[in-house]
């Protein structure tokens, strides 16, 4: 299926699609792991607790050929790290996460 989409105006620097909100660059690594179901299960954790994430280098393996050899990243707004790695540690996966001297 092939979707089209039309735009009046091409957007400017600084309006719509360019625009950075300074707190969207505040994100820390909660772990890294080349394992995409460990990615998916922690994912899956995450959106029920209701903390947003965002995963890191996840497209990577078009340019690595699908080996796993670029670990995926996922981040947490630095507000919610502590609530992130509490739920990570309460479901099993403590030794998962990135250690705190790290951050």
């Amino acid at each position: 299926m092939i979707v089209s989409v039309a735009l009046a105006a091409p957007p400017r620097p600084g309006v719509g699609l360019y625009r950075v909100r300074s707190d969207a660059l505040k994100m820390e690594e909660l772990l890294s792991t080349n394992d995409p179901v460990l990615v998916s299960f922690v994912e899956s954790l995450l959106d029920e607790a209701g903390i947003d994430h965002f995963v890191a280098d996840a497209n990577m393996s078009i340019l690595e050929g699908s080996i796993a050899v670029i670990p995926r990243r996922i981040l947490i707004a630095r507000e919610a790290i502590g609530a992130a790695r509490r739920l990570l540690r309460d479901a099993g996966l403590g030794h998962e996460l990135k250690p705190e001297a790290d951050r």
